[in-house]
């Protein structure tokens, strides 16, 4: 029994050293081996072999596939006002005025439309892919189309669970004891150029390694524009790993809810050395308070720049939800960052409502990898005569631009929640003014 523990132990110790020798090192310092990219190199024919075998099997599905993909419903853009002419072309006379039978298509249309593609529902669930990528990741799950292509994904089943899951979560692990053990230890020094020097350090540090233990691949462009100090960064968010793609490249000064058990010992020990913005819970909803905390932060030019994601959810890779007004109260410089993951190596997207962080967490360890391209946007400021609404709907359409992403003006709360009464009263008005017309409406 004795040299089973010893052989155990010894294991243990190269696994460590191969670790930290091949991995750790040179994650902290910011160079690679070469691993990761003659990994991805092999990934990347891998599955370009296995879609090339699925589309020679499935031709007539794949057409399917693909004309489906485009979206069951061909919705026609315009207005109400000019949607609700065209039904009434048959009845002249009365446009601009009146109720006409006619308009009953009109609702009823839109609300089959809404039934059978509703482009906001559709937001919060994986998006779908053309062909499958040997993951039961996305809709698509295992499809038998010849042996070999089963035994490959068999062997990615091996390699995913056996080889790479241990790893990464053995990184996670190391990359968090070392974010607690390194910022209580800075934290312990007087303020100063040298304290904040060394907590950039050793936050950076500590999302290298995570996202090596992700085996992630990002390709950051502009960085000219990155943000800078007394400013506020505000990115598409389609995953908690967005902190880590981000931090990954600079350091920033993160905002939210304290937490209590694991989370909380991380916040404590962040805070310590550089100063997060952390509410307790009944602070949160005094917009007041959180109005005066950002803003004192963003005054000071010697403190790092706020990360915000303003949706407020995670959305699926595929769009940019309502951005909340709060951040562009503030009167900061805005420094969009544009998001966006490939979903061939893996779905990042994580869907709160059906699966826990954990659970979340160990789907991405058993991924094939994070494979992203981030975009700095250049600073942008409010202008003259626009409020932080018209501000914030612009940056969103920045950021959804550079990111090849829909632009959508819903509120992501409808993940969890209604749509707000207030949005049916709008539409209500807007059709009850069509109907008492422009010369009723201004003689009342």
């Amino acid at each position: 029994m004795e040299d089973f523990w010893a052989g155990a132990l010894w294991a243990l110790e190269i696994w460590l050293y191969l670790i930290i020798s091949l991995i750790m090192v040179p994650a902290m310092f910011g160079f690679s081996l070469g691993i990761s990219e003659t990994y991805m190199n092999i990934l990347v024919k891998t599955l370009e072999w296995a879609t090339l075998k699925i589309q020679t099997a499935h031709a007539e599905e794949e057409v399917l596939k693909r004309s489906s993909s485009n979206g069951l419903i061909q919705r026609e853009h315009g207005s109400m006002e000019k949607e609700l002419e065209e039904l009434r072309r048959s009845r002249p006379k009365l446009l601009g005025g009146d109720f006409t039978l006619s308009d009953c298509f009109y609702f009823t249309r839109r609300g089959i439309e809404s039934i059978v593609d509703d482009e906001v529902t559709q937001r919060f669930s994986s998006e779908e892919l053309v062909s499958w990528n040997l993951l039961t990741r996305t809709n698509n799950h295992f499809q038998y189309i010849s042996l070999k292509l089963t035994l490959v994904y068999g062997l990615g089943i091996f390699i995913r669970y056996c080889i790479l899951a241990p790893l990464r979560i053995t990184l996670a692990i190391i990359g968090l004891s070392w974010l607690v053990i390194g910022t209580s230890a800075v934290g312990l020094l007087p303020n100063g150029r040298v304290k904040s020097w060394l907590s950039e350090w050793a936050h950076v540090m500590c999302y290298r390694i995570c996202a090596r233990g992700l085996s992630a691949a990002i390709r950051y462009h502009n960085r000219e524009n990155k943000p800078r100090k007394g400013g506020i960064c505000v990115a598409n968010h389609t995953t908690p790993i967005d902190i880590v793609i981000l931090c990954n490249d600079a350091c920033y000064a993160m905002v939210g809810q304290i937490h209590g058990g694991l989370m909380g010992v991380v916040q404590r020990a962040m805070v310590r050395s550089c100063p997060h913005v952390w509410f307790e819970r009944a602070e949160m909803k005094d917009r007041h308070l959180v109005t005066k905390r950002l803003t004192d932060h963003v005054n000071d030019k010697t403190k790092l720049p706020i990360l915000i994601f303003p949706e407020g959810t995670c959305i699926n890779n595929t769009s940019v939800m309502m951005f909340k007004k709060g951040s562009f109260e503030i009167g900061a410089t805005i420094y969009p960052v544009a998001i966006k993951y490939d979903p061939k190596f893996g779905d990042a997207f994580w869907n709160s409502s059906k699966y826990s962080m954990i659970s979340y967490l160990l789907r991405m360890m058993t991924s094939w990898a994070l494979v992203c391209n981030v975009w700095y946007l250049p600073a942008m400021h409010q202008q003259a005569g626009e409020d932080a609404v018209q501000f914030a709907n612009r940056v969103k359409s920045a950021i959804a631009r550079q990111g090849g992403l829909v632009d959508l003006q819903w509120d992501g709360g409808l993940k969890r929640g209604k749509v707000k009464e207030t949005f049916k009263e709008q539409q209500q008005k807007m059709y009850s003014s069509m109907v008492v017309g422009e010369d009723s409406s201004s003689s009342d």
